[in-house]
């Protein structure tokens, strides 16, 4: 069994795949902010925790020094919707601090432990693949890590190091029941860590899940690029004829 490195594993996907992953034999070290979360974690069998904040570089390589895993996945993240009649800089900044620096900072923390047979998991989302409204910052933050993680891939392969992309769909965790629209074929968190899992421990260089979605996604990912924006456009109406969008954030850096 395997040593799984798990960042953001505090809330949502995060801890659900720690607790999937206990179940299935494996050991965990859950890391993330949330002291009072973590000492939940490190009571459960198989379980040792790290606090730190991976926004924070100095903190982030200290944490990490020396650590010992055969798989880290790098979950970490969260996200926050555009008021475009009020586009604010910083939550860019606050979105990409997470979401790309805290895991480049992560990698950055791991490298010295690096050794031939390891894997590193980029957890990124579908969001990345159409121009969804109201998601600048959390698409762009997501295609940033998704291009670096396939780079790592590689710049890592003659070194050893496996690196992999998961991109899930809509899961239902603290950070997206804030949503105030449809998430077509969502998932529950117990249900995504269970997929997750599974796509960590086989050989694709990419996972997506749900499977059907995924699907769906690539293929309108493939559509020309006014087609993409056409679809995304007849969805804003589509949701206003349901309900007002209001912009909505989270500050949960251990959510994905």
């Amino acid at each position: 069994m395997s040593t799984l490195l798990i960042t953001g594993a505090t809330s949502g996907l995060g801890e659900a795949l720690t607790k999937e992953a206990i179940e299935n034999g494996h050991t965990v070290i859950a890391c993330g902010r949330n002291a009072d979360k973590l000492s939940n974690l490190n009571s459960l069998t198989n379980v040792s925790t790290l606090q730190f904040d991976a926004t924070n570089e100095e903190e982030t390589l200290a944490a990490l020094k020396n650590v010992e895993f055969d798989i880290a996945v790098i979950n970490a993240g969260t996200c926050e919707y555009l008021d475009i009649d009020d586009i604010d800089p910083s939550l860019f900044k606050r979105v990409f601090d997470i979401n790309f620096f805290g895991a480049i900072n992560t990698v950055a923390g791991l490298a010295p432990s690096f050794t031939p047979g390891m894997k590193l998991v980029f957890v990124d989302s579908m969001a990345r693949l159409l121009p969804f409204t109201k998601s600048q910052a959390y698409g762009a933050s997501k295609a940033a890590l998704h291009y670096a993680c396939k780079s790592f891939e590689v710049d890592l392969a003659n070194k050893g190091i496996t690196v992999q992309s998961i991109s899930p769909g809509f899961v239902e965790t603290p950070l997206t029941e804030k949503n105030e629209f449809d998430m077509p074929m969502a998932i529950s968190a117990q249900k995504a860590a269970k997929y997750m899992l599974k796509g960590i421990m086989s050989d694709h260089s990419s996972v997506y899940f749900p499977r059907r979605f995924g699907i769906i996604m690539r293929l309108l990912n493939i559509l020309p690029e006014s087609f993409q924006s056409y679809i995304c456009k007849k969805m804003i109406g589509e949701e206003s004829k349901g309900s007002t969008n209001k912009s909505k954030e989270s500050n949960d850096k251990d959510a994905v």
